[in-house]
């Protein structure tokens, strides 16, 4: 049942969006921008089509000159402790030869660059560090680069919740009903989920298949638990609980599609919600939240 567990989950996706999107307008001009590990990376497609719809040609033109090499190597090897220089320096003694070829893919490959990149999907193109991509700016138009740099330093200096919601990415918005951080470890132990394998639980219907994965308990006996607690177990879930039940309800609907029985279906999950929280308590791409109300035991 591996397999299960690798299809696409809102987990993954949910981590992937704190890898912060967002949009410079500059001159009539849309420039993609999104930001990994603290670093911004900008789009040098959307760059290069102000000045030629021949984007890629335009940035390999760019590449293949030996200035632009020089200063790529420079940035690698202040940056990029895995750089290789040797290829490096192989690459930048061809440049100026007339039959020089040079793809955005043999410079990473071979160098291990990790300075430009590129990105499939909606979101595609060729994107690099905001030093390189205003090096790349510097190259096409030194008046352009001032607008972008201005944009872009004005981004930058918008408070957090300001720059949230500039960047389209707002996690109260996602999950306003929840508002929860882990502070002890003690309290990462406890959202874990426990194996539950073999309990013979009466299950009311496939929700609470889910919430026997995930908080170990039926909604029903959460009620004899909590009888002064208003709500369902689900209004006192965590954050962390939340998500995992989310990624839960498409990973059922496929155990269904196979024809398992409810308890196969409860102990696949269970194993599934365990190794999910595990590895969402462990990630550090997650904000921290503030303390709502606790799941009652």
């Amino acid at each position: 049942m591996q397999a299960v567990w690798e299809l696409p989950m809102l987990l993954f996706s949910f981590i992937e969006m704190a890898k912060k999107q967002g949009i410079l307008q500059v001159q009539g001009t849309e420039i993609r921008l999104y930001s990994e590990q603290q670093e911004d990376f900008i789009s040098l497609t959307d760059i290069a089509r102000k000045f030629n719809p021949k984007t890629g040609q335009l940035i390999l033109n760019w590449l293949r000159n030996r200035s632009s090499i020089s200063f790529l190597g420079a940035w690698e090897s202040l940056h990029n402790p895995n750089f290789n220089v040797l290829e490096f320096e192989n690459i930048k003694n061809q440049t100026g030869d007339p039959t020089f070829t040079l793809s955005l893919t043999e410079w990473i490959e071979k160098t291990g660059a990790l300075g430009i990149r590129s990105k499939k999907g909606r979101y595609g193109g060729t994107y690099a560090h905001q030093d390189i991509a205003f090096e790349f700016l510097s190259y096409l138009s030194p008046t352009f680069k001032l607008y972008v740099f201005k944009e872009f330093q004005r981004l930058k200096q918008l408070d957090e919740a300001q720059k949230q919601e500039a960047l389209g990415w707002n996690l109260k918005r996602m999950l306003t009903k929840v508002n929860y951080t882990v502070h002890t470890d003690a309290i990462k132990e406890e959202l874990i989920p426990p194996r539950v394998s073999g309990q013979g639980f009466i299950y009311a219907g496939e929700a609470d298949i889910l919430n026997v994965a995930v908080f170990g308990l039926t909604a029903k006996f959460w009620r004899q638990q909590n009888p002064d607690l208003k709500g369902n177990i689900r209004d006192y879930a965590s954050t962390e609980q939340l998500l995992v039940l989310a990624n839960l309800e498409a990973v059922n609907a496929e155990l269904i599609r196979m024809q398992l029985s409810q308890d196969e279906r409860a102990d696949i999950l269970n194993q599934a919600a365990i190794k999910q929280m595990q590895s969402l308590l462990t990630s550090r791409s997650l904000p921290k939240m503030e303390d709502p109300k606790r799941l009652g035991n």
